[in-house]
């Protein structure tokens, strides 16, 4: 049960950021003010989402390694700080930040700059993820890897 609870989680989590950056993209160069506050609320009510499913993975996924030294396992235990600390330290506080300027109209350029910055602190925590799911699927004899 836990497996497949870590494995939900963790899908969840990597598709709820996908979402949101590619919302993000869509919305800047798609859409004019009144798009870009509908997805950055959007992204406020998804963190809602997010932050609980980023949580259950990592202790999931702690609960199962134990103490095994397995490669991949250790691989996954070094990315996820990164993971963590870039969504709590950077993705949250852009999302909060990005809807406030959103909701009061200024799309100026410190609005761009942060945008930038989540856009690539998002993209970032995609890759990690990315490689913790295959790592993940490693370890169940799902894929080869090099």
């Amino acid at each position: 049960m836990i497996r497949i609870l870590h494995r939900i989680a963790g899908v969840t989590g990597m598709l709820t950021i996908a979402a949101f950056w590619g919302s993000t993209v869509a919305a800047e160069a798609l859409g004019g003010p009144a798009v870009i506050l509908a997805v950055k609320t959007a992204i406020l009510w998804g963190l809602f989402v997010l932050v609980p499913a980023m949580a259950i993975t990592g202790a999931t996924g702690f609960r199962m390694a134990g103490g095994t030294m397995d490669p991949h396992i250790i691989s996954k235990r070094r990315r996820m700080p990164f993971i963590a600390l870039n969504g709590l330290l950077v993705l949250v506080p852009c999302a909060l930040f990005l809807h406030a300027k959103a909701a009061s109209g200024e799309f100026g350029s410190v609005f761009a700059l942060v945008q930038a910055i989540e856009l690539v602190a998002g993209a970032a925590n995609l890759v990690l993820m990315g490689l913790n799911l295959r790592d993940g699927r490693a370890l169940t004899g799902r894929v080869v890897t090099a």
